[in-house]
């Protein structure tokens, strides 16, 4: 099966790699990372049993803040839902 989302790889997790569905992770850690052409410097959460690390925006860091508090080393342990928005 041909998957549109397999012609851009990507060191972080995209979209794509959902596949559509809901999936709920464990946060493992955040840290900085150099991210893009431009090589800045962006907050990187990881999930634990999880290879790939997400590239933290603003609306996903302001939702996990409002659940959690805006402390990212109380993040550590806590269980969010990752979903694709339209």
């Amino acid at each position: 099966m041909a998957n549109i989302f397999d012609s851009y790889p990507s060191a972080y997790l995209k979209s794509g790699d959902l596949q559509g569905r809901n999936v709920r992770v464990q946060i493992d850690r955040l840290t900085y990372e150099e991210v893009g052409r431009e090589k800045e410097r962006k907050p990187i959460i990881y999930f634990k049993g999880k290879e790939k690390g997400m590239v933290l925006n603003r609306t996903n860091a302001n939702v996990i803040a409002q659940a959690y508090g805006p402390d990212y080393d109380n993040w550590n342990g806590c269980e969010i839902e990752l979903f694709v928005a339209i």
